[in-house]
């Protein structure tokens, strides 16, 4: 299973991309500004799209890539989400006022697309894929995912702050890597709190709630762009001082909008 980094940024900067990530070519993780840097043939082969949330940062390009290849789809883009995320899609996006109802043109028979509901809990299969809805805390209704082709779970908490269902679960998988928020740095960590979001200081505990016995790479993900080297210099710091196990720290890595992975 291949994973493409398209957009991993809490925010947009000068080459910073907001959160969507591509998996084997045909699966689209979240639909960010990074969605933006796809060719026309590459956005073609995305047939499922999985949103985590209704966030503009996680939703902004889905509505343009969508007319990007209108003209070319066979079928429609199925996309699959929490109720509550599909509602504020349609209510608020594909609504006829801020985009096209795209669900319903060219025909309600033959849309371009076709929203699906999740549960949190529920497993998908999706092209070879196995896509467990996990479950986060923020607020508005959202989830993370567990991708399987088999192996390993590549795991993506989507943003959430303390979250001990999402741990319980996370214990249970066979984890091959796993992407986790962290928005804001401790100097913010009201805001964080507030927001729902991580903090450091608040990854810290929440990392304590990994199995001991499980060692594998954690990806930081959704940074401020104004924050980004504090955050991951306080990360850096704690990750020093609480080991993880004997002698042994967190694998803690700073995700990057381009990378790549192998699972």
């Amino acid at each position: 299973m291949r994973v493409r980094v398209l957009g991993c940024s809490g925010a947009i900067a000068k080459d910073c991309r907001t959160t969507s990530f591509l998996i084997d070519g045909d699966l689209l993780v979240d639909a960010g500004t990074g969605v933006g840097d796809l060719s026309l043939a590459e956005m073609s082969g995305i047939r499922h799209v999985v949103l985590t949330h209704s966030h503009l940062d996680h939703v902004a390009a889905l509505p343009l890539m969508v007319d990007s290849i209108a003209s070319q789809l066979e079928e429609p883009i199925h996309v699959h989400a929490l109720p509550g995320t599909l509602a504020a899609l349609k209510t608020h996006v594909f609504n006829d006022v801020i985009w096209p109802d795209f669900s319903r043109i060219p025909t309600p028979q033959s849309p371009f697309v076709a929203f699906h509901e999740v549960q949190v809990g529920q497993t998908l299969n999706l092209n070879g894929k196995a896509i467990e809805v996990l479950p986060a805390v923020h607020t508005v209704p959202a989830c993370g995912y567990a991708v399987s082709a088999g192996k390993g779970s590549w795991v993506f908490t989507g943003d959430t702050e303390r979250n001990p269902a999402f741990w319980r679960r996370l214990n249970q998988l066979d984890v091959a890597a796993l992407v986790i928020e962290t928005a804001f740095s401790n100097r913010e960590k009201d805001l964080a709190r507030r927001s729902l979001h991580l903090s450091p200081q608040a990854l810290a505990e929440e990392l304590d709630c990994i199995d001991k016995s499980r060692h594998y790479p954690i990806y930081i993900t959704h940074t401020k762009p104004a924050e980004t080297e504090l955050i991951m210099t306080e990360i850096q710091r704690f990750d020093q001082t609480q080991p993880f196990g004997p002698d042994v720290s967190h694998d803690i890595r700073w995700l990057r909008a381009g990378q790549e992975f192998e699972l």
